[in-house]
């Protein structure tokens, strides 16, 4: 009998556990018609929870922008593009008319909206600390995007003694984003690196043309005595091309900050410039085929969903 009782129990136990792997509703082997374990653990009276998914965060970053304001330095006002010792804002990466280059502006605007809804504000020769008038004349233009490209000429001083402090660069760049902010909120910001002053020495100095040109005083921190390979001279330049890497990371660290602000990641700093993309006339700033690489590299950083 005890046997006969062991079998019956036994076939009881594996039809239970039968059923219960074909029902929809969980149940526990040898517990025919248990709850699920999770509304076992609800309160009695309290309503069943469900688990929804986080909703995905909503980005404030738009990736085409409808007007376009330009500030910053040489760069951006195309200096040496296409004629010599003379700005050529026709040819500008951020808001240039020629096709050749194909702008940021034209890119994004195309080209009846870019000669309407764009605005060149850079100055050649400016530095850092003029950034904050800058963008009080970009915020007045309530411009949908605003373009950063500033920090070269706070390294390119005659010597590396001349270069702007890294906090008084922070301190301007800060200030410039605040006065954006006072009078154009929501406008966004891309900011581009300072490119790599030694890559383009060592571009540039394979050019006899260039090494006399240089000798007028173009960046003289990092470009005086080209040709000099001494262990002061390399000592140098490292110094100003670390002044570089620092002011990008100020730019880096302080747009971060700003939940409209977008960096390059370093984009311009790492582009590798060949003699073709440099200026024919000082072997320096870019040419129009340069102007169009930082079109293409600010474009792409700014349509990146």
């Amino acid at each position: 009998m005890r046997g006969r009782r062991r079998i019956r129990t036994a076939v009881a136990t594996a039809t239970a556990a039968l059923l219960c792997a074909g029902a929809l509703s969980g149940c526990t082997a040898g517990e025919p018609g248990a709850k699920p374990a999770e509304a076992r653990t609800t309160p009695k009276g309290a309503p069943e929870r469900t688990t929804r998914p986080a909703p995905e965060p909503t980005s404030l970053w738009d990736v085409s922008p409808a007007s376009v304001a330009a500030v910053g330095d040489s760069v951006t006002r195309a200096f040496d593009a296409c004629a010599i010792l003379a700005d050529c804002p026709e040819s500008s990466w951020a808001t240039g008319t020629d096709a050749a280059v194909n702008s940021l502006a034209l890119r994004l605007l195309g080209p009846e909206k870019a000669a309407t809804r764009s605005w060149n504000l850079a100055r050649t020769g400016a530095r850092m600390a003029e950034l904050p008038e800058q963008m009080a004349g970009a915020a007045a233009e309530r411009p949908e995007l605003v373009t950063v490209m500033m920090g070269a000429n706070d390294a390119c001083r005659p010597t590396p003694g001349l270069m702007t402090p890294v906090a008084d660069f922070r301190t301007h760049f800060e200030t410039a984003l605040a006065r954006l902010r006072k009078g154009a909120p929501k406008a966004q910001v891309y900011v581009a690196s300072v490119p790599s002053l030694m890559h383009l020495w060592s571009t540039g100095r394979v050019s006899p043309m260039g090494l006399e040109v240089w000798k007028l005083g173009v960046c003289g921190a990092m470009l005086a005595d080209a040709e000099n390979l001494s262990a002061a001279a390399e000592r140098r330049r490292a110094e100003v091309q670390d002044r570089v890497v620092a002011y990008n990371r100020v730019l880096s660290e302080v747009c971060a900050k700003d939940e409209r602000c977008r960096y390059d990641d370093g984009a311009v700093f790492d582009f590798r410039f060949d003699a073709g993309q440099l200026s024919p006339w000082d072997f320096f700033h870019p040419s129009r085929d340069g102007q169009a690489r930082l079109a293409e590299l600010a474009y792409r950083r700014i349509t990146k969903e």
